[in-house]
């Protein structure tokens, strides 16, 4: 039996779907003909600006309810195919916030896995993170699904956030032994596009170099600016969704990276052309209470496993994803937003 869910014809639902990956996914199944897209959210870090675009579709369902509160993810799941679990805290939330985080990270997830098991939704998408193998001087060389998971020297909410991933994986895994759900985890890595938010400690970064090169202020990069960051573009995103979603695979964690990494120095002076400016950049240290995930060493994503498991890679490049960030952030909508 296998475990495709095809999307033309069915319904999914997105928990956490007012956000920058479910709103792209949601244009993803729309446009692949899923005969309805269902988005859960309680708006408390998701907004309308974020799904404007796809609104007015009437295949397109919205739902205001809570991760929290079983009996609303029960209603919303009823019909249900496909789920897409999205809602969670990340870092910086999770530093201001760690209770809430936690909450929210694995009761959430464990929740909206019981609301797929008694709907029997055929088959659950976990958004995990590359969060999942830590952070600090131990983190080097290539990722692969395997490389355990280093906390020494980290911030602890990057830590607190990394291992709510790894417990959602798991609950993830124990609803396929207990009940055969079928489930497909994507480990994503640092996500940036249009309609971007403001809270993911390094996409940020990307937001904050624009701000000040419009400003005609230097752009900050931090120490001698050869730490690497790894993006992975929106689109590509979305469609690693549905494609995960068709694919037989079941019971697979794979990781959904970009094509390569990139320096924070690159990553400024991408930014810096972008805008048409020859402004040089100030190298800083780090400021004092401000959460920023530092990588230790030079290591690559290796995304090869999520090709062999679900026909997927990454198609666009940082520089061509960067241009249609920064078109979105110049356009009406971007600056209303």
């Amino acid at each position: 039996m296998t475990a495709a869910v095809p999307v033309a014809g069915h319904t999914f639902i997105i928990v956490g779907g007012a956000s920058l990956v479910g709103s792209a996914t949601a244009a993803e199944l729309l446009d692949a003909g899923a005969k309805e897209v269902v988005l859960f959210d309680n708006f408390s870090m998701g907004s309308e600006q974020a799904i404007a675009h796809i609104r007015d579709n009437p295949r397109l369902r919205l739902v205001r309810g809570d991760v929290m509160r079983l009996p609303d993810l029960l209603r919303a799941m009823e019909g249900c195919d496909g789920a897409l679990l999205l809602a969670a805290y990340m870092t910086l939330n999770m530093n201001t916030d760690p209770w809430g985080g936690l909450d929210v990270n694995i009761r959430g997830v464990q929740n909206a896995l019981e609301a797929a098991r008694a709907n029997k939704v055929k088959k659950v998408v976990f958004a995990s993170s590359n969060a999942v193998y830590g952070y600090g001087p131990g983190v080097k060389g290539d990722l692969v699904e395997d490389t355990p998971f280093h906390s020494v020297g980290a911030p602890p909410a990057a830590i607190l956030y990394g291992a709510t991933k790894i417990i959602g994986e798991q609950l993830c895994r124990d609803a396929k032994r207990r009940f055969g759900q079928d489930y497909v985890v994507l480990r994503y890595s640092t996500v940036y596009g249009e309609r971007q938010h403001y809270r993911a400690a390094n996409a940020l970064y990307i937001i904050e170099t624009w701000d000040k090169l419009k400003k005609g202020e230097r752009p900050q990069v931090f120490g001698d600016g050869s730490e690497t960051k790894h993006f992975v573009y929106v689109g590509d995103l979305a469609r690693a969704n549905r494609m995960a979603f068709e694919s037989p695979a079941t019971d697979v964690a794979v990781n959904t990276s970009g094509p390569k990494p990139v320096t924070t120095l690159e990553l400024v002076q991408m930014v810096t052309k972008l805008a048409g400016s020859d402004i040089q950049p100030e190298f800083v240290g780090d400021t004092p209470g401000k959460v920023r995930l530092t990588s230790g060493g030079a290591f690559r994503i290796a995304h090869e496993q999520a090709f062999d498991a679900i026909g997927w890679k990454p198609l666009m490049s940082m520089e061509d994803g960067l241009k249609r960030l920064m078109a979105w952030i110049d356009s009406n909508e971007g600056r209303t937003s």
